[in-house]
């Protein structure tokens, strides 16, 4: 049981040297890792022409599916900095999350990729601590921490969470 799991191959987000994305992506195809280098169709012109041209979606990230005991080969893959981290663990990107970014490129050129911001009145959802899996309403941003009201049992609680321990509710 423990091995199956150890073998399961999940993705995984890289952080590349700058503007290695597409090398880094051709190094680890060659090693027969499976790697996704989101690339973006851009209008690009030049004094004589336009021409399309495909940038990284995201500068200096690039997207692997891989087993536990693969990760080693991929850090000493050259241009590859290190993983993404989430909590202390390298961050794992869920399998329809690949599928969309890969379904909205088909689709759309001139995509961009903006990070997220949390405001005040957003509803958003606990992801970790006592209050896990609760949503609420966001009250005020404050710095690196943020005031949610979550209302249920016709009271009103007030906590102050860590921002990394947030995320918006699904509609």
């Amino acid at each position: 049981m423990f091995e199956e799991t150890a073998n399961k191959k999940k993705w995984y987000a890289l952080y590349t040297k700058p503007r290695w994305e597409k090398k880094v992506h051709a190094m680890l195809e060659a090693k027969d890792i499976t790697s996704y280098c989101p690339l973006n169709k851009v209008s690009k012109k030049w004094s004589d022409r336009m021409k399309v041209v495909e940038e990284p979606l995201f500068k200096s990230y690039v997207f692997v599916q891989l087993a536990e005991n693969e990760k080693t080969e991929v850090r000493m893959t050259e241009g590859v900095l290190n993983f993404v981290y989430w909590l202390g663990k390298p961050a794992i990107v869920k399998d329809d999350e690949i599928l969309t970014i890969k379904l909205f490129l088909n689709e759309y050129q001139d995509v961009e990729a903006l990070p997220l911001e949390i405001k005040p009145f957003d509803t958003v959802q606990v992801q970790r601590g006592i209050l896990m899996g609760h949503k609420g309403k966001v009250n005020r941003v404050l710095h690196n921490r943020i005031e949610v009201v979550i209302e249920s049992l016709g009271y009103k609680l007030v906590a102050y969470l860590d921002k990394s321990n947030i995320a918006p509710a699904g509609r």
